[in-house]
Parts: C-alpha cells; sequence; structure tokens
C-alpha cells in the first residue's frame, strides 16, 4: 500500500479577505437599515437584511477557511478539511432562506405598495454595489477551484446585483411613480440568485454524500489505472473530496506478474494530479491470487 505525500501544501491564506469583506459589509448593513427605515423603503431594508444574511455567511466562510490550515490530530486524522464543505452547503442554504424572504417581501409589495424616498434609496444602493463588488473581487481568482471561497464569491456577487435591481427600481419609481416596479424587480434578483446558487448547493450535497467530484470522469481515471504495466484489473475504487479543494482515491490494484515500485507509484500520483487534479492517492497493491482473496473484491 503506498500514500503519496507531496501534495500537502499549505491552502491559499484568505484572511485578509475575509477580514476587509466582513468589516465593510457589517458596517454597510447598519447604515443601510437606517437610512432604509428614514426613506420608508421596504426594499432597501429586504436588501441590509439580505446582507446580514450575507455577513453571517462570511464568517461561517472565514472559520472554515482557517480550520483548513489546522494541522490533522489523532481524532481528526485529514484535520478539518470538510469544515469548508460544511461552510459551503450552510452559504447556499443562506442565500436560498434569504431569497425567500425577498420573495416574500416583493409579493407584499404587489399588495400593500409605499411611496418611499426614491433617491435616498439609489445612492445608499450604489454605495453597496461598489462594496460589493469591490469585496466579490477579492476571491474571484479561486471560486472555482473551492466552493467554499465560491459560496462567498456568489454571497458578495449576489449582494451587488441585488443592490443594482433597488437601484434600477427606485430610479423607475423616481420618474414614473410605477409602484409595481419595485416588486417585479424583486422577484427577478430572486430568480437570477437561485439560478446562481442551485449549482453551489448540488455541489455541496454531492460531496457531504462523498459522491465523484463533477469535474471528475471515474471511468477515465480506471482507465488510467488500468494502462500502467502489469495491471490487470482494478477494485473498490472510491474518488471523494476530503474539502471543498482537495481529492482523494483509494484502489486496489490486481498485479500478478510483477512489483510495483516507488517510481510506479510517482509516476500514478503525478497523472492523477495533473490529469484529474486528485492531491491525496491511496493505492492498495495485490497479486489476486485466489487462496488470499481481497475481502472487498465483491462488494466493490
Amino acid at each position: 500500500m503506498t500514500h503519496s505525500h507531496h501534495h500537502h501544501a499549505p491552502p491559499d491564506n484568505f484572511n485578509l479577505a475575509f477580514a476587509v469583506s466582513v468589516s465593510l459589509n457589517l458596517l454597510y448593513t447598519v447604515v443601510q437599515a437606517f437610512y432604509a427605515i428614514s426613506a420608508n423603503s421596504m426594499s432597501l431594508l429586504a436588501d441590509a437584511g439580505h446582507n446580514l444574511g450575507d455577513v453571517l455567511g462570511l464568517l461561517l466562510a472565514w472559520g472554515a477557511s482557517w480550520l483548513l490550515t489546522r494541522p490533522a490530530s489523532e481524532r481528526y486524522s485529514y484535520g478539518y478539511k470538510r469544515t469548508s464543505i460544511l461552510a459551503a452547503l450552510l452559504n447556499a442554504s443562506i442565500l436560498v432562506g434569504a431569497s425567500c424572504l425577498i420573495a416574500y417581501e416583493s409579493i407584499n409589495k404587489f399588495f400593500h405598495p409605499e411611496n418611499v424616498a426614491a433617491m435616498t434609496v439609489i445612492v445608499v444602493a450604489l454605495v453597496g454595489i461598489v462594496i460589493n463588488t469591490g469585496t466579490a473581487l477579492l476571491f474571484f481568482k479561486d471560486r472555482h477551484s473551492d466552493i467554499n471561497i465560491k459560496g462567498a464569491f456568489l454571497h458578495l456577487a449576489s449582494d451587488a446585483l441585488v443592490s443594482l435591481g433597488v437601484v434600477i427600481g427606485a430610479a423607475v419609481i423616481y420618474y414614473t411613480d410605477w409602484h409595481w416596479v419595485d416588486p417585479l424587480i424583486g422577484l427577478l434578483i430572486v430568480a437570477t440568485i437561485l439560478y446562481s446558487t442551485w449549482g453551489l448547493l448540488i455541489d455541496s450535497v454531492n460531496l457531504i454524500m462523498d459522491a465523484v467530484p463533477r469535474h471528475i470522469d471515474q471511468k477515465a481515471v480506471r482507465e488510467l489505472l488500468l494502462s500502467h504495466k502489469g495491471v490487470k484489473t482494478i477494485h473498490d475504487l472510491h474518488i471523494w473530496g476530503l474539502s471543498s479543494k482537495e481529492i482523494a482515491l483509494t484502489a486496489h490494484l490486481i498485479v500478478p506478474d510483477q512489483s510495483f515500485t516507488d517510481e510506479d507509484h510517482q509516476t500514478f500520483a503525478h497523472d492523477l494530479k495533473h490529469k484529474f487534479k486528485i492531491g491525496h492517492v491511496t493505492l492498495q497493491v495485490e497479486q489476486g491470487k485466489n487462496e488470499f482473496p481481497c475481502q472487498h473484491l465483491k462488494g466493490c
């Protein structure tokens, strides 16, 4: 049995990005809520509530990102990597919950329209666009490689989108007095947020269930393992996410006619890392003799 150990590079440190994002958005949320009440704007107040939910989501993502840097222990032999998956799942759930609240407020305003100080709403929401867009860019680089960071990015990007919708709705109301535009914009924003969040939610659930990550073709991985000289069959092949960034693989290789060298194991580790981004590889090599059958042969 062999393990590849060359992959334990320290994860990217997003402490500064999270600190800046949480601080700016929390301060903005307080200011936004104050002006929402002053302007008698339910849409702006709902946006403030959405921002508050996202601040909590950012705190969850920040905590999980920090736990990724913690070393493994005797009890937690893989460290705290899977907390990043839990954070991504919670973030997606918060976004869905916030979207439901926005939808409720939007529908309610169809039946109970109120006059608002539209220009105040426009100015405050424009400030929100600047803050949310700027902080979202702090997570833009690694949003595809880590679903936890993707969750933080989506939170901030969706906030900017919500603020843009508030600006558009308030501008239309300012020039036309068409108060029904405000709830319509709210529902469009909800649809957009749910569309962008659905993939994150599904990916998070799949990772919690130890499913094969979506971007990995298990058949291609099997073919790569079988292509090595001497490998006759493979069983007990498992591929799953250790965290929102790291992927692990275990497999039993039947090699009846030769022994594997350290070079053979390094070749597997290199190919799996560069072709499939699988960094933690554990291979059990067997000769496949009938008198010593593998206990996992039939089950997997």
